[in-house]
């Protein structure tokens, strides 16, 4: 099958890791770009997004700090959001972005978002494959076991199906926040692109990953094929 063209998947697949590699370089050079501008608002990150969830009713929402950079995220099992050093006391439009953009998937949660409800159902199988799947293909390539090396590429699909799911959440998450950020008058339309440009950066390491994932879930397919 023409889709199955091995050399040319991973002529592909090369390329998708060098959009990753630059995409990651991005969203990192765009954040620290609007970590430099500050807003008119001038409340710290953590206050905005307190003053957001809770004119959302959101009060069982904490908001707590973890180290490192870009390190920023919503733990449902917790109800807690950790904002970054660089985002936490910070009163720039990038880190409002990041900050309201994890307010976003807070409220994803509260208000029973459906992709959230099949991304967590479909979790436990995505974990297992991500610890086991490479392990189970090899075998099954060495000891010419072909219910092993499809059960692999199977849970390796899961995998694949994860990071398509995630993808509409993070936009739908990034959306919430410049909606809010707008409406709310947080930040002024000039101060709003800046967010825009950190998150939409953001999104675009989502989407390569997404294209590793399906390239690498068709390289598998590929040697699967030749096998028969």
């Amino acid at each position: 099958m023409g889709f199955l063209n091995y050399p040319v998947i991973c002529l592909l697949l090369i390329a998708a890791f060098i959009f990753a590699c630059v995409t990651s370089v991005k969203v990192k050079t765009t954040f620290r770009k609007y970590s430099k501008v500050l807003s008119s608002r001038n409340q710290p990150a953590y206050d905005i997004v307190r003053q957001v969830l809770d004119a959302e009713g959101m009060y069982d929402v904490s908001v707590g700090f973890v180290s490192g950079e870009l390190t920023d995220h919503y733990d449902p099992r917790s109800n807690n959001i950790a904002l970054s050093s660089a985002v936490y006391n910070s009163t720039s439009v990038g880190a409002y972005g990041v900050a309201l953009h994890e307010a976003g998937h807070a409220m994803q949660y509260a208000k029973g978002y459906f992709p959230m409800k099949i991304r967590a159902a479909i979790l436990p199988v995505a974990n297992l494959g991500s610890q086991v799947w490479s392990l189970l293909f090899i075998l099954g390539l060495i000891f010419s076991w072909g219910f092993l090396v499809d059960f692999g590429v199977i849970l390796f699909a899961f995998i694949v199906l994860f990071q398509f799911i995630t993808l509409p959440i993070e936009i739908n998450a990034s959306r919430r926040a410049i909606t809010t950020l707008r409406n709310t008058g947080i930040l002024t339309a000039d101060e709003l692109k800046g967010a825009k440009a950190v998150l939409t950066a953001a999104a675009m390491t989502y989407v390569a990953s997404l294209a590793i994932g399906v390239l690498q879930l068709l390289r598998l397919l590929s040697i699967r094929s030749r096998q028969d």
